[in-house]
């Protein structure tokens, strides 16, 4: 084919680009402002996969909590299936898919608890239904019913009508610390663009490659 007219973006890339982008966390920073203001519903959704003891993927949506350069933060309970996991083999991948700006970023690298007060300080940001319900679901275990669970959550809630909750035992959150990015911009006949960074060590530099789609 040698007409390429017709597969060329109306949005070409500039030399502003993320393509030009010598480092991923402020790039990461800009897409994820964007995102922010354009898709309806948790800009901050990602994929978590990790890997259980039989070596088989396990991967849910979590939010992302919070993110600068040492990583990005999320929370749940170390029982739950991920923080058994996690226990188990501390590395894992995220996946950003922001559908209204067709972009999507790929990290992957190890995991690490967050401190005791990093998971107060969270905690007590969340709303105290949120935080009733920590104390009621023990997570990932198996349900008797839906009814059983109301209950339990109102078995909890009557304790602290008064009173602010406390965070629960085990409830708390991971940071994952990239050393590796891939940030992917859809474009025409699937023709898209892909840039990887990668590190071999949290303090090493990054490199960057262009990659095919």
């Amino acid at each position: 084919m040698n007409d390429t007219t017709h597969i060329k973006d109306t949005s070409q890339l500039t030399s502003g680009d993320f393509t030009e982008s010598p480092e991923p966390f402020a790039l990461f920073a800009a897409w994820f402002a964007e995102a922010a203001a354009s898709e309806p519903n948790d800009p901050d959704a990602m994929a978590l996969a990790t890997v259980d003891a039989d070596g088989l993927p396990d991967v849910r949506m979590v939010l992302m909590k919070g993110y600068d350069t040492q990583g990005f933060v999320f929370y749940s309970h170390i029982a739950s299936a991920k923080g058994r996991e996690l226990a188990a083999n501390p590395r894992a991948a995220l996946l950003f898919h922001w559908k209204s700006l067709r972009r999507q970023v790929r990290v992957r690298g190890p995991v690490a608890p967050v401190t005791d007060a990093e998971a107060e300080a969270y905690f007590a940001t969340r709303p105290k239904q949120a935080q009733i319900g920590a104390w009621a679901s023990r997570q990932s275990q198996p349900l008797e019913s839906r009814f059983a669970f109301e209950q339990a959550i109102a078995k909890e809630a009557a304790k602290y009508i008064v009173h602010s909750v406390p965070r629960p035992p085990g409830w708390s959150g991971w940071r994952i610390a990239p050393m590796q990015f891939e940030f992917w911009h859809d474009r025409p006949f699937r023709l898209h663009d892909r840039i990887q960074f990668r590190r071999t060590a949290p303090d090493a530099p990054w490199t960057k490659t262009r990659l095919y789609p």
